[in-house]
């Protein structure tokens, strides 16, 4: 196909990736993300399953697959933090910090562009236009939604079904220094631990430190709580300190000191006193909202859907970055051996939606059983 204009709307991992493939194969891309400040410093840990993996060869940034700690095993803990059951499972979590910033560094510079803010798109016959927030426009051959859970460009694409619909729980998340975690919770280190019973579901790991360090004492530790919220105190849950009400999460420094308390007091009664002793460690928990979307569409005239913008899968699945990798991967394919973009484009939604629709269902599947 003929060099392309391609605007991508979002700058996370699959607007990099899309837009570093894209660049490779010769198309005029850029990429805008609505944050101001950046995206590095936003993540934990990921597993590198095999699209991740095949992408960052694609892209040159194979080496950052090697940069990850291993739980050497799988521990079930009982709540008086005996072991119930050990597997033997060795996984890496690679860092999502390093990767980031490794991907990121890869896209041509003057493309990547911080603090524009999309605020609606336009499909049509021989192109898509971009509405910014200032109130400027720009056309393009093709507009790749990469906006995630919020997306603005999936409404563009599937006007009468495009919320995302709430789990009935949230997650808990709190990211450590590992020397911050007390000695009497040292069994849960090199160890990927777990307290599930009814109504009840938490998790930790350890992933690198932020510049991807992996000795003993520069790690991090992650955990996360699953916890049910009835949709009625959704936005109670989501509102911070200053009464801001965000939408999908309660960022990190958002709980008052008496929601803090509680919830450690809760943790105290509930958890294993090892995850107990993990939650009291962390001053400023995040809460993520938990949510389902299946695009009806992936594709306009002239719009792509990738990544969370079309399928949002919960995280028990580990596959939302991989998932990315594989819409990235289709689509550059599809477009390089088609010569019309209507036909790459078809071929492409045919490729992947079911793939997508696969890992939204398995995400339900394990939330089902996880609370």
């Amino acid at each position: 196909m003929n060099k392309l204009l391609i605007r991508i709307v979002g700058g996370s991992l699959a607007g990099l990736f899309a837009g570093i493939m894209l660049q490779q194969a010769g198309h005029d891309v850029r990429i805008y993300e609505r944050s101001r400040n950046g995206l590095a410093g936003r993540g934990a840990g990921l597993v590198g399953q095999s699209d991740l993996l095949r992408i960052l060869r694609l892209i040159g940034c194979e080496h950052v697959a090697r940069i990850g700690v291993v739980a050497k095993e799988r521990i079930y803990l009982d709540q008086d933090g005996s072991i119930a059951q050990t597997v033997s499972m060795p996984q890496t979590q690679i860092s999502w910090d390093v990767l980031f910033e490794t991907v990121a560094s890869r896209i041509a510079p003057e493309t990547y562009f911080l603090g524009r803010d999309v605020v609606d798109v336009m499909d049509g016959e021989s192109g898509a236009e971009l509405i910014f927030g200032d109130g400027t426009r720009e056309t393009a051959d093709l507009v790749i939604g990469a906006d995630g859970l919020g997306s603005v460009v999936r409404g563009a694409v599937n006007a009468k079904d495009s919320q995302n619909r709430y789990s009935g729980y949230v997650a808990w998340r709190g990211l450590i220094p590992e020397t911050s975690l007390p000695s009497a919770a040292a069994l849960l280190l090199d160890r990927f631990a777990f307290h599930v019973r009814p109504g009840v579901h938490a998790l930790g790991y350890l992933v690198p430190g932020s510049k991807g360090e992996m000795s003993r004492g520069s790690r991090r530790y992650n955990w996360v709580w699953y916890r049910k919220v009835q949709p009625s105190d959704l936005a109670g849950t989501f509102t911070d300190l200053s009464r801001r009400r965000h939408t999908f999460s309660l960022p990190r420094g958002g709980l008052s000191s008496d929601r803090l308390e509680t919830f450690r007091a809760d943790a105290r009664q509930m958890l294993p006193p090892q995850f107990a002793l993990a939650v009291e460690a962390e001053p400023s928990p995040s809460i993520q909202g938990i949510f389902d979307y299946e695009a009806p569409r992936m594709i306009g005239r002239s719009i792509v859907l990738i990544g969370d913008a079309a399928f949002v899968a919960r995280p028990h699945t580990a596959m939302g970055v991989s998932k990315a990798a594989g819409d990235v991967m289709a689509l550059s394919n599809c477009l390089a051996s088609e010569t019309d973009l209507p036909t790459a484009l078809q071929r492409f939604e045919h490729d992947r939606i079911v793939v997508g629709r696969e890992i939204v269902a398995y995400g339900r599947q394990l939330g089902a059983s996880a609370i």
